[in-house]
Parts: structure tokens; sequence; C-alpha cells
């Protein structure tokens, strides 16, 4: 029993990041070409975790998804992450991974894990971009100024019009006239030909003309990204490109711009859609997101979410990965959720706390009840199988002593109880140490004793015992053979109960238990297999229980049961021979001078037969 108690409370699942956390899943990110091949350099990047009902197990995380952790594919180090979103109800998250060191024509692979009742929050929003990340809006706060994710503190000034249901949880929508300034600062100060990387995801109402997105300084000295005629543009100091792909209004486009010192180049979901030849202007004013008299034309009417801006130039393919990851493309093989793996124990989930969760009270009693037998029944067969091991060995130890010396018993004459004790000096120091365990020396002992008494009482110095006195001799090591069988069968009867008895009180609980789940049945006229089942589970639990106590009962005891039976019979053949050495060395002495001796010793030779 208790060998199946700690079988239920082991895990089975190999080594974890935690033992706490009962759920993990592997995700990968797969550049190569059975994934999403990509050749490029990628680098360090913060990867969208789209999380539904189809992909993780709502029911089993905490309701505001702070038992979650993202731990390395070395399954020790954990990841820098944060939580846009997270929907209990809707079953619906939207988490940011900071994934270090993304490598092209690779698998990238970490652990999610959940499932922890007592774990707090550990998600920081600050961690999960580098130093080079400015700039982060998700827009998750509504009717409020856009918050930075970033530890930059890079807010907004005016709140915008607030979406429910964006492309990545919470945007917000812009008209022609609307705008959001954000103020400048020092980390979005820019130099001449400083490196530069803007993002945002767009949905254009309809077709716009000259209909700014983004913006930041004059018509002649500025940087725009806007919507004209169905196409996307980049702006730098006056100049303009466009890219060829006419977009669909109301659908959603990655839009991305990287500068480098003389190169800003435009991406349209993940693909070049156009370069420049030049570089950022110094500027050092607010920059507008929507309409911007300082540059002209109208502001961009349609909705806007995910607005990053970076310090760097972000690879090419970094822009891709993002494009690819944050997208709504279901068919992509880039970013991949395997299956959970359930860690299941004592206290989580899993056909094991199904059924003890149903247990009731009647259920825990008699578990209870079977414990405490399976407990005494292990004490005892362990203590049982040490003493008879111990008098078994002292057996075998006495009896290769006792054949050297079973010829010539004159040791047993002398006045000197140490040699008597010791077969004459035959057993030395370190056989002592067996022999005192062994029941057959025990016996040999009250033999000798008795010896000595009858030679005493009937003189030592004629050497020779009557037949009553042999006789009186044999009763008296036939007494100590009951006691010491006694002693080896001491408390065998507890395995007994156990054998017998622990089948029936499992079997008393499991009629109880379904007895109980019926009546519940009854009471709430609720029939159907998932009402059922778990209390039928529970209530067999019991029955389980006993036969986990009686099973190594029963082993136990036959096993401990055939040892004793060896002990037994040793300790009856020496009996019976010790008895035949004393007729033979103490009954023939004496010189049959006359039919009462011959007598005598016939009688003393009959008793041994």
């Amino acid at each position: 029993m208790l060998f199946v108690l700690t079988t239920l409370l082991s895990n089975a699942d190999g080594k974890w990041w935690d033992s706490h956390w009962t759920i993990r899943k592997k995700i990968e990110i797969d550049t190569t070409t059975s994934g999403f091949p990509i050749a490029d350099q990628i680098g360090s990047l913060a990867i969208l975790l789209r999380l539904h009902d189809g992909n993780f197990r709502f029911s089993d995380a905490k309701e505001d998804g702070s038992d979650i952790r993202f731990i390395a594919s070395d399954d020790k180090t954990p990841l820098a992450f944060h939580i846009e979103r997270f929907d209990g109800l809707l079953n619906e998250a939207f988490v940011w991974v900071n994934v270090p060191e993304l490598k092209p024509g690779a698998k990238t692979t970490f652990w999610l894990y959940y499932g922890n009742a007592k774990a707090s929050r550990a998600d920081d929003a600050k961690s999960t971009y580098d130093v080079g990340t400015a700039l982060v809006y998700h827009f998750a706060d509504q009717n409020v100024p856009p918050h930075d994710s970033t530890g930059y503190g890079n807010n907004a000034e005016k709140a915008g019009i607030a979406v429910s249901g964006s492309l990545i949880g919470p945007g917000i929508r812009l008209d022609t006239d609307a705008s959001i300034t954000i103020p400048n600062s020092d980390s979005l100060m820019w130099s001449e030909g400083a490196a530069f990387t803007w993002s945002a995801w767009i949905k254009a109402a309809a077709d716009q003309t000259n209909a700014l997105i983004f913006s930041r300084g004059d018509k002649t000295k500025g940087f725009a990204v806007g919507f004209d005629n169905g196409t996307v543009f980049l702006e730098i100091n006056g100049q303009r490109s466009q890219s060829s792909q006419k977009l669909e209004p109301n659908s959603w486009h990655h839009i991305a711009v990287t500068v480098s010192s003389s190169v800003a180049t435009l991406f349209l979901d993940g693909q070049s859609a156009g370069t420049l030849n030049t570089g950022l202007p110094s500027l050092t004013v607010p920059l507008i997101l929507g309409a911007n008299p300082s540059i002209g034309g109208s502001g961009f009417a349609g909705e806007v979410d995910e607005l990053s801006i970076s310090k760097v130039a972000r690879p090419a393919a970094a822009i891709k990965v993002a494009s690819v990851t944050q997208g709504l493309d279901k068919n992509s093989k880039l970013l991949t959720l395997a299956t959970d793996e359930v860690r299941h124990s004592w206290f989580s989930g899993g056909y094991v706390g199904v059924i003890l969760g149903s247990l009731t009270a009647d259920g825990w009693i008699v578990i209870g009840v079977l414990v405490v037998m399976s407990a005494i029944s292990w004490m005892v067969m362990v203590s049982k199988a040490r003493y008879i091991n111990a008098t078994q060995k002292g057996n075998d130890q006495f009896l290769r002593d006792w054949k050297h010396v079973a010829a010539d018993l004159s040791f047993l004459d002398g006045n000197d109880l140490r040699k008597v004790l010791t077969l004459g000096g035959r057993i030395d120091a370190r056989e002592r140490q067996l022999v005192k365990h062994s029941s057959t020396y025990h016996i040999y002992k009250i033999g000798a004793e008795e010896i000595r008494h009858r030679l005493a009482l009937e003189g030592a110095d004629k050497h020779v015992l009557s037949a009553r006195s042999i006789q009186a001799i044999r009763a008296s090591l036939d007494g100590g053979l009951v006691r010491e069988t006694q002693k080896l069968n001491k408390l065998m009867v507890l395995l007994t109960i156990a054998i017998s008895g622990g089948p029936f009180l499992g079997l008393l609980g499991t009629v109880v238990g379904v007895m109980i789940t019926f009546a519940a049945i009854a009471a709430q006229g609720d029939v159907n297999v998932n009402a059922i089942a778990p209390g039928i589970a529970a209530a067999l639990a019991a029955t389980v229980a006993g036969l986990a106590v009686a099973i190594p009962a029963l082993f136990g005891y036959n096993y401990l049961i055939s040892q004793v039976k060896n002990a037994t019979s040793d300790m009856q053949v020496f009996i019976d021979e010790f008895v035949t050495k004393i007729a033979e060395y103490y009954g023939g002495q004496r010189s049959p001078t006359n039919s009462s001796s011959r007598s005598e010793i016939e009688t003393s030779m009959e008793l041994v037969a």
C-alpha cells in the first residue's frame, strides 16, 4: 500500500523545470525548409503567442494567467515575457516572449509552463524588449493615452478611439482629423543618419489620398509613413517611395520601415516594398500618429495596432518573422505549439486527481484504515525477515560446530561452564555473535543444563543417566522447541489479518461508495457517464487499496512461514540427534551386570526411536 501511494506521488514525466507546475508545452520556431525558410540573420526578438482553446487549456491555468512561465530549451533558463491580454472567459490570450538570438535555418525551441494555483504573477514588460526598442504600444488600455511597454516610458499624450477586437487584442481607430502626439525624449531623439526601425499593423477603412499614418517634422525636413490610393508610401525630406501592391480596404497589413545611415527601406507584410537613398534627418520635435498639419495631407482613417519604434535598424529577416508570427496566417509553419505534457501527481489533475477528488468521507476512512494495516504488515514482514534470517544463520553456524563434537560429549561433564556453552571451545568469539540468535543453540543450552543437573543428582562420577532422566531431558527439549517455535511465529497473525481483512475492508468501501454515488445521482436526477464515472472510480479505489494491502502480505507470509518451517525442522532434527547422542554416551557407561542394568540401557535407546 505504501508503495502504491509513493508511486502515485511520484512523477513519471522526467525532469521538469519546476515540479510545482503540472502542464508544459513545447514551442518551436522553425526557420528551416520544413517550416518557414529564413537564411538571413534575425537576432533577438519579442515573439507573439496567440493562445486559444485550441492550443491552451484555460481551465487548468489561473484566471489571470499569472502561473504562466517560459523556459528556454535547456529547461532551466527563464525567458522574459509579458501578458498583453488574458481572458479566461473568452479563452483568448496574447503573450509576448523574448527569444534571444533566433537563428536562421534552425529550429529554436522553448517551453511554456502553467498549471500552478499557488504561483504569483512574474511577467515583466520592460524586460521583454531589448535596449534598442524605444517604444511599444499595444493599445491594451482603453480610453487612456497609449502606454509604452518598454523601460523608456515614452507614453503618448492623448487617447485614441479604442477598438476592443483589433488584430492583437485591443487597438485604436483614427479618422482623418484625429491624431495622437508622442513627446520627444532622449530615446526618441534623431540625429543625422541615425539607425531606426518603425512598424505597425494597419487596416484602412477605405481608399484614401495622401493619408498620414505616422510622421515627424515638416514637408522639407521630415519623416512620414502614409496611405495613398490603396498603396503604402514612405517619405523622407520630400523624397517618396511607394509600394506597387494595392491593399484591399478593411484588411490588416504589416507596415515597417528600417533606416540605416543612408538607406531607408519600406516593408509590406514582411517583404521589401521600396527604398530611398537617404537617412534620417536630425529631429527633436514630437512624433505624430495620424493627422499632422506640419507635413500636410489628411490623417489616416482606419485601425492601427502594435506600434513599435527601435533605435536600431532591424534585419529584414526580423521584420519578416514579426510579420508572420503576429499575423493571422494559420497555415504558417514558422511558429508551432506542441500538445500539452501533463505532470500527474497527488495534487494535480489526471486520473489520480479525478479519483482522489471524488473520494467520499467513508472512502477516506476505509483507505486510512488500510494504510495503517499496510504499515503494520510491512513492519511485521521486515522485522520477522530480519529475525528469521539471523536465526537461520545462527542455526547453520551452530550445526556446523556441533558436527565436530557430537561423537564425544565429554565436555558436558566438566565444571567449566564456558566449555559447555562453547562446545568445548569450538565456538569462537566471532561465531558467538551468530549462534546467540540460533534457536537450535538455545535448545542445546536447555539440554546441557538438564544433563549437568541430572548428573549431579545421579552421580557425576558414574557418567550414567537413567532412562527416566533421558526422558525428562527429552521433555525439556520439546518444551524449548515449542517456545522457540512460538517466537518464530510471533506477530504472524497480523499478516493473516491483512491478507483476509484487507480485501473485505476495501470491498466494504467500494460498496458504500457505489451506494452513495447512485444515491447522489438519484437526488440530482442527472444520469450521464460524467456524473457516474468519477464516483465509481473513487469507490473502486478502496478495493484497489485493500488488494494493495493483501497481496504483499500474502507473498511475505508465505515466504516467512516457509523459513519458519525450515528453522523448526532444524530444531526437531537436532533434538532427535541430541537425545540419541545422550543415550549412547550416558546410557551405556554402566556395566550390564544384571538384568535391571540391561533393561535401563535398552529403555534409554528406545526413547530416541
